[in-house]
């Protein structure tokens, strides 16, 4: 008996319901929602295609994984992936980046790829680029060219540069290092604390967590921080102060300084922008 072949959805082709589409510098950009749980037939996509987790929850099954979702995480799947999705209780919102074949021959001229799935939970590069080109793309009025190509040429480019598998030589504590950050970012970490996890000197720790991971302890502690704060900003009754506390800042001017230095814009642009349909009331950023 022959396999039965997902079928594929074609460019700007999702299920659920579109909410807004613009096409433009080779890319689909689309908002999409599903108010209420279902699960979706297998399907494929004729596209390669990043998908940001704007609100609530989903499962994803392809090949042999299975993986869960929640708001401000962000996945890309290659073109012709068959996968199967089943939406959470409370619906959920995306933003979906799909890119053309232009970009792939740009990425081939590099000697990049666009082959591998990749999924990111802790608010890194990613979701930050995607999240620029959300806010880009939410106007009336097409943003010129330039910025919108710079944008998806380093949200293509960080995914064409992400290596195939964790770098044989790393250090095995630093998963420990890492592990330990991803849990605990919003207490007072220290450096000192840090080293004694991985059983080495605060200053090789250093060197070496930015040499794996492309970036400095703090920054890294900050990205996790702020990708907690994005998801607690969903819920209107939390106050921008009392978020910024929470999730780990000393006060509301730390926050609102880290948190334009990563997304690009304050704490209430983000809220208006990713929760428009709700009225708020809080003090300015």
């Amino acid at each position: 008996m022959a396999e039965s072949i997902a079928p594929v959805m074609l460019g700007g082709s999702f299920y659920g319901a579109v909410q807004q589409r613009r096409e433009q510098c080779g890319a689909i950009f689309t908002d999409l929602q599903h108010s209420s749980p279902r699960k979706l037939p297998e399907h494929a996509h004729e596209l390669p295609f990043f998908a940001v987790l704007l609100e609530g929850d989903y499962g994803e099954r392809y090949g042999r994984q299975h993986k869960q979702f929640g708001p401000f995480t962000i996945a890309f799947r290659p073109a012709g992936v068959p996968h199967q999705d089943e939406i959470g209780p409370r619906g959920v919102r995306f933003f979906e980046i799909e890119i053309r074949p232009i970009w792939r021959k740009r990425i081939q001229d590099c000697s990049g790829g666009l082959d591998t799935p990749h999924d990111e939970y802790g608010g890194g590069e990613l979701l930050w680029l995607a999240m620029k080109l959300f806010r880009a793309t939410r106007g009336l009025q097409e943003e010129p060219d330039l910025r919108l190509e710079s944008l998806l040429a380093e949200l293509v480019g960080a995914v064409a540069r992400i290596p195939r598998g964790t770098s044989r030589d790393a250090p095995q504590w630093l998963g420990r290092v890492v592990d330990k950050m991803k849990t605990q970012y919003c207490e007072r970490l220290t450096l000192e604390e840090l080293a004694r996890e991985a059983g080495v000197h605060p200053v090789h720790l250093s060197r070496v967590f930015r040499r794996y991971e492309g970036e400095g302890i703090g920054e890294y502690v900050h990205r996790l921080r702020i990708r907690a704060a994005c998801e607690q900003m969903l819920a209107p009754q939390r106050s921008l102060a009392e978020i910024g506390l929470v999730t780990g800042f000393a006060d509301q001017s730390h926050f609102t300084r880290a948190f334009l230095r990563i997304t690009g814009m304050s704490p209430g642009a983000f809220r208006k922008l990713v929760t428009p349909r709700v009225e708020y009331s809080f003090a300015a950023d």
